[in-house]
């Protein structure tokens, strides 16, 4: 397994929908499109459009396996290249935020 990545600021991951996709992702295995269509509360062309974005900077990968009936649902994983750049984005956010006062 890697280190830890070093801080890092994305601003592909920095946007708050693509942030929340993300940090729901790194819970699971795989998410079912239509949980993070719920959980961002977003049509389904919104969360299409930054999905979009996310894959095509190889941070997570769509699969659409047949289901019962021949039902096709659209599950979405984090990537190892993901993963990585959310931990990097998290931890420069941690660095940044350090020296700030606690909330009263």
């Amino acid at each position: 397994m890697s280190a830890e990545p070093g801080p890092r600021f994305d601003e592909i991951i920095h946007a708050p929908n693509r942030l929340r996709i993300c940090v729901a992702l790194a819970a699971t295995a795989e998410t079912e499109f239509s949980v993070l269509r719920e959980l961002l509360g977003v049509s389904d062309a919104v969360v299409s459009k930054q999905l979009r974005t996310l894959q095509e900077a190889g941070y997570v990968t769509l699969t659409k396996p047949t289901g019962r009936g021949g039902r096709v649902r659209t599950w979405v994983s984090l990537t190892g290249r993901g993963r990585q750049a959310l931990q990097g984005h998290i931890a420069e956010l941690r660095r940044l935020t350090r020296h700030l006062p606690a909330a009263e």
